[in-house]
């Protein structure tokens, strides 16, 4: 835009427009707090009017930018499972983690074959993309799932189903790689004919589980040496919460190294590094300064998400796939949820609520980037469009009625809202 001879200088807008998107991040969630509107929401609307101006002219879809995509949702995901980790208050344990164990073990595993013929039988996809989406699908969200998880660190309000799906979204998404991978070996496997079974077990189940498992809780109990216990002064008495963010690369880039599952591994560090002294004020930095950083790039990877929805991402969307996704959502993930739920001590409206939000998002987007990036897939654009709609959908069916929902629940159990 020219105005008699001035146009406004390129890096002085962008610094304008980080300025504005800073302050959103920050006044957003209180404006936000009471209505039955969620963060996500707000960021794909802003960025869907963005992108009808006439001086945007960066093409926003996912499939434009497959590694920017899949780099982008991977370091989203990683600062979310250190806040996710840095926030859990609950000790660790295989009894107190038992909804937890459910969601993983059965929920995740019925949803992955529930959606799998979906894809086969009502969208017409081939066995190995039916199966890429079901494992980018399956696992729900530590991102947008704010609204639903516990509070920060020392702050209570840790309830059965806060608890159960954000230990969930911390988990799943290292047990979803495994059937991503499997995914790809079978698309490589029909055009090479190579073996795949024996590296797959060996390899992607075993190896990379344990190993990930392994590596993160040795950088968390170095890291929480070196914050609370090393003779002399700590990493605590810096007061800087960037500790986390160090401990998330540190992590994530030595699993990578070792050729294990870096999101198991940063979450097996933010809750070791939790456990190394679990009421020390500087846990709270540590979860702040991870959610500041996470809200950022989860703002900008939203607002390329609704310009690109506004570009025509789902253009070519019919019934069929607008029945694929309210399947998905409405009934896998419900019934799934519910079946894993029998038994547990829970009421019916916690097994409702927990069965319910299963929220989808940005780690989906980096499943199907991976695979898309490693494997051999000859439905790409058609699995884009299908996940995005199925993410799309999920982000205002659950950010419109999250609020409202927790609400009720907390009144009905007696509990301050908010």
């Amino acid at each position: 835009m020219v105005i008699y001879g001035w146009a406004p200088d390129p890096y002085a807008v962008a610094l304008t427009s980080a300025g504005l998107l800073i302050a959103l991040v920050a006044w957003l969630p209180l404006a936000l707090r009471r209505l039955p509107l969620s963060l996500p929401i707000v960021c794909l609307a802003i960025g869907g009017l963005i992108y009808t101006g006439p001086y945007v002219e960066l093409d926003p879809a996912p499939s434009a930018h497959p590694y920017a995509t899949e780099r982008l949702t991977e370091f989203v995901v990683l600062v979310a499972l250190m806040g996710a980790g840095l926030k859990i208050d609950r000790r660790f344990s295989f009894k107190g983690w038992g909804a937890s164990w459910r969601l993983l073990l059965i929920t995740m595993p019925l949803s992955i074959i529930a959606i799998a013929v979906l894809g086969m039988t009502v969208l017409g996809l081939s066995t190995v993309a039916s199966l890429l989406l079901a494992a980018s699908l399956a696992p729900t969200d530590p991102v947008l799932a704010a609204d639903i998880q516990v509070a920060g660190p020392l702050e209570g309000g840790e309830d059965t189903v806060r608890f159960a799906l954000t230990s969930e979204a911390g988990l799943n998404d290292g047990f979803a790689f495994p059937f991503v991978h499997l995914a790809i070996a079978l698309s490589l496997a029909a055009t090479t004919g190579e073996a795949w079974l024996g590296r797959w077990l060996s390899l992607n189940v075993v190896w990379e589980i344990v190993a990930g498992i392994g590596c993160g809780w040795l950088v968390g109990r170095v890291f929480g040496w070196a914050t609370f216990k090393m003779p002399g002064d700590t990493l605590a008495k810096t007061g800087d919460g960037l500790v986390a963010i160090a401990a998330t690369f540190v992590s994530y880039g030595l699993s990578e190294m070792l050729h294990c599952y870096g999101f198991f591994a940063v979450f097996v560090t933010a809750l070791t590094l939790r456990n190394s002294h679990r009421d020390h004020d500087f846990q709270r930095d540590m979860h702040d300064i991870t959610e500041q950083i996470e809200r950022i790039a989860m703002m900008l990877l939203l607002l390329a998400f609704g310009g690109a929805i506004v570009n025509g991402l789902l253009s070519s969307v019919g019934w069929v796939e607008i029945a694929a996704a309210a399947l998905i959502l409405l009934v896998v993930r419900p019934v799934t949820g519910l079946i894993a739920l029998i038994g547990m001590r829970a009421t019916l409206w916690e097994k409702l609520t927990i069965a319910f939000f299963g929220i989808r998002g940005v780690g989906s987007f980096y499943y199907l980037a991976y695979g898309l990036n490693h494997g051999n897939f000859q439905d790409g654009e058609r699995l884009w469009v299908i996940l995005s709609l199925v993410v799309f959908a999920s982000i205002f069916m659950h950010g419109l009625t999250v609020t409202p929902a927790m609400r009720w629940l907390d009144r009905r159990h007696g509990r301050v809202a908010d």
